[in-house]
């Protein structure tokens, strides 16, 4: 996936990547965080306390690849701790609220790179602020999609297999899974297919391994009956 080229030094900007879950954004943002810490430069990484799926103080992507980051309870807190950074990232940006856009556009004002990562649709298929808002002001955008779990085409919706009341449930694939337009909209008249080899687990165990039969002992002759010989 292409990264922004920077010539030369100049004012901050703000990187946005956008998609579904299990899109490939959290994997995205670590990769390019990664590169400016290989380049030396000074790197502060945040996420929204409500995010604790996998680690507090961590952020994760769904394939498990990590990078250490600082867990802050509102978009404000973030320039408490950004005054010597010069890479800022910023995971879950849709759970830190509308004062979020005012924070990326200071530090970007003061010359950092400011790169956010968060879903800009919710589980209806509404835009999902302040995500919206920040895809308006940057200076380079991402877009990333996932597979439908229904069909195999490309998905861009983010799809909540369960009947939860608010508009914040954070969760996994329990909750949610990635669908295309189409079968987002079919909702729950389709369902994901069953994989043929499901993960390991009891349940795998025993329905791959046929039932033995236990050997028969041979049948004793009736008493008052002689065997013939």
């Amino acid at each position: 996936m292409s990264e922004p080229a920077f010539p030369y030094p100049v004012s901050g900007w703000i990187e946005v990547i956008v998609g579904s879950m299990y899109s490939g954004k959290t994997e995205e943002l670590i990769r390019r965080l990664r590169r400016a810490q290989i380049a030396r430069q000074k790197v502060e990484i945040f996420k929204p306390g409500i995010d604790d799926r996998y680690a507090r103080d961590a952020i994760v992507s769904h394939s498990e690849l990590r990078i250490p980051s600082r867990s802050v309870k509102d978009a404000s807190d973030i320039l408490r701790y950004a005054h010597e950074a010069q890479v800022i990232g910023i995971d879950e940006g849709q759970f830190l609220g509308p004062a979020l856009v005012r924070v990326c556009e200071r530090l970007a004002r003061r010359g950092k790179r400011v790169i956010v990562a968060g879903l800009d649709q919710d589980y209806r298929g509404k835009p999902f602020e302040p995500m919206p808002q920040l895809l308006a002001i940057a200076e380079y955008i991402t877009k990333t999609l996932a597979i439908c779990v229904v069909c195999g085409n490309p998905a861009n919706r983010t799809y909540r297999k369960v009947r939860r009341g608010g508009l914040v449930v954070v969760g996994g694939a329990d909750l949610y899974e990635a669908r295309c337009r189409r079968c987002f909209e079919l909702g729950r008249r389709v369902s994901a297919p069953e994989s043929p080899n499901p993960p390991g687990g009891s349940d795998e165990t025993s329905s791959a391994r046929p039932r033995q039969r236990s050997a028969r002992r041979p049948r004793r002759p009736r008493r008052g009956v002689r065997k013939k010989g």
